[in-house]
């Protein structure tokens, strides 16, 4: 009973949770880690856990194969050398500079270690929600970094687990051996699953087998990546990245269609049901500690916390330098990022699931027996860390970014002007060849060659400064566009009519509903574009 409880409880808190925060202007999440924190006190929950294998085989798969999906590889390509930086330079100096600071506070080095990888990686689904309203290069930095760091973040783990509980040894080739067989062999993986899936988008043509197929995807390059012992995370990465180029060559309009619904209503329920989930198991945590363990563990989390904000400005403020001290080239000038581009990019570290994931993970015992030195403290700790930096940075992000006063990014608009008009011209130019190809009546020819110069009007009027002339284009638009749905709502009042009157079936309701949905749908979302 408690399973189907917790859904219902989390459903209605992603509900309420979003609806609370749309309202009063306040980051989702943040609500949801609140929202999260007072279901802690409901007895009955209290005995929730959050598995780590939930998060790390379950949850993240799909989330990390989704953003990477979403994401634009020629901006990747363009910042790939930053991005690797922050993916593995950054990732180890701020696991290192916490370990440091956890040691001076009590901590072996060991357990230090631990809560350094746990803390270290920034998390994708909270850059995703918090980070969306910056301009496109810094949102996709931010994306494509904590996409990568988090196989940087699971071999430190690894190692300081190892060696703590006496499985590990620390050489420099064994340590490089770590790190080329996660970052190769999960390279590897994902490939070689994009390409199986490719394969298998070519032989199944239903939609919904096709995106059986997808569904698959994250799973099974995470999954060959695990038996190799590679990082799972960047085979997810790698095979959604590949997938990103070849999807729209190899999937239909009705595979992708039901895949963006489907995907999009099912990583918002995962996003925002961690986030809920990450709240529960941080009241949990403080439930975990009692007196001056508690008091100690409270000030590690602000400490801890001003460390990774810390580390993060100071690679922010000292890199970008370096490497304009080291690469002169034009290309590289044009990349650079001002000051406070940059303060910016250190305020939107956020950490999520992932780190609780791998704090989650950590044995009970050593090999020796004996508990695992001061786990508890390193989960309240990640949990600590979790929660400020979601709710303090979410809550400062706003603040800064007003400060920086970035320029607005209007290069989506004019790529998707460029987009929308070159395919229309092309295919009027087109329209008499493959008219004459098809054998298409004179007439219907003509009557398409209208529709088209009239959408390429529209495009054009909408694309830049308009006149008189653009504007009674885009007026008479928006007249035509209201007059399509206004009718579109008489035909589907008649349609239910004639079912509420027996004269047609449900099964044809379904049908013809399908068809004037598709087309409401259409115009909906041409109307709130303009």
């Amino acid at each position: 009973m408690i399973g189907l409880s917790l859904v219902v409880v989390l459903g209605l808190a992603v509900l309420l949770g979003n609806a609370l925060g749309d309202r009063f202007h306040i980051a989702p999440p943040i609500v949801l880690l609140v929202f999260g924190a007072l279901l802690g006190f409901v007895p009955a929950l209290r005995e929730v856990e959050l598995p780590p294998e939930a998060v790390l085989l379950i949850f993240l798969p799909v989330l990390l194969y989704w953003e990477s999906l979403t994401t634009s590889l020629r901006e990747i390509r363009r910042d790939l050398r930053g991005i690797i930086l922050m993916s593995t330079v950054l990732v180890i100096g701020t696991a290192g500079a916490v370990a440091a600071v956890a040691h001076e506070l009590g901590l072996a080095w060991g357990p230090a270690w631990v809560l350094g990888a746990a803390v270290a990686p920034t998390d994708a689904t909270a850059v995703g929600v918090l980070a969306k309203s910056l301009p496109r290069r810094n949102v996709t930095l931010l994306r494509a970094e904590s996409l990568i760091n988090d196989g940087t973040a699971l071999v430190v783990y690894g190692l300081a687990v190892g060696i703590t509980v006496g499985e590990e040894h620390f050489t420099v080739p064994h340590v490089t051996g770590l790190f080329a067989v996660s970052y190769v062999g999960g390279a590897a993986a994902g490939a070689l699953t994009a390409w199986l899936v490719i394969r298998a988008r070519r032989v199944f043509d239903d939609p919904l087998l096709g995106n059986v197929a997808m569904i698959l995807t994250p799973f099974t390059a995470y999954l060959l990546a695990e038996l190799i012992e590679a990082s799972g995370v960047l085979a997810a990465v790698v095979a959604g990245l590949i997938m990103s180029q070849a999807g729209p060559r190899v999937a239909g309009a009705a595979m992708r269609r039901q895949a963006e619904e489907s995907w999009s209503l099912a990583t918002f329920l995962l996003n925002g049901s961690l986030f809920v989930l990450v709240g529960l198991q941080a009241q949990s945590a403080v439930r975990s500690l009692h007196g001056s363990d508690l008091t100690q563990a409270l000030i590690a989390v602000g400490v801890v916390s001003a460390v990774v904000v810390a580390a993060r400005f100071a690679f922010n403020f000292t890199f970008p330098y370096l490497i304009r001290l080291l690469d002169r080239r034009p290309q590289q000038r044009l990349r650079r990022m001002n000051y406070r581009a940059r303060v910016v990019t250190s305020i939107a570290g956020f950490r999520g699931a992932v780190s609780l994931a791998v704090a989650l993970s950590v044995p009970m015992t050593l090999d020796s027996g004996a508990p695992f030195p001061d786990r508890d403290t390193i989960v309240f700790v990640t949990s600590g860390v979790i929660v400020t930096t979601l709710v303090v940075q979410g809550l400062l992000l706003p603040i800064v970014v007003r400060w920086a006063r970035l320029p607005r990014d209007t290069s989506v608009e004019e790529e998707r002007f460029l987009a929308e008009s070159t395919a229309t011209e092309e295919a009027l130019k087109a329209l008499p060849e493959v008219a004459d190809d098809l054998g298409t009546d004179p007439a219907v020819a003509e009557r398409m060659r209208q529709e088209y110069e009239t959408h390429l009007l529209v495009v054009r009027a909408g694309g830049g400064e308009t006149d008189d002339e653009d504007e009674d284009v885009l007026r008479h638009d928006r007249h035509y566009t209201a007059l399509r749905l206004a009718l579109l709502a008489h035909k589907r009042a008649t349609v239910l009519r004639l079912r509420d009157d027996h004269d047609i079936d449900d099964t044809v309701l379904r049908q013809v509903q399908r068809h004037l949905d598709i087309e409401e749908v259409r115009l909906s979302r041409r109307q709130a574009a303009d």
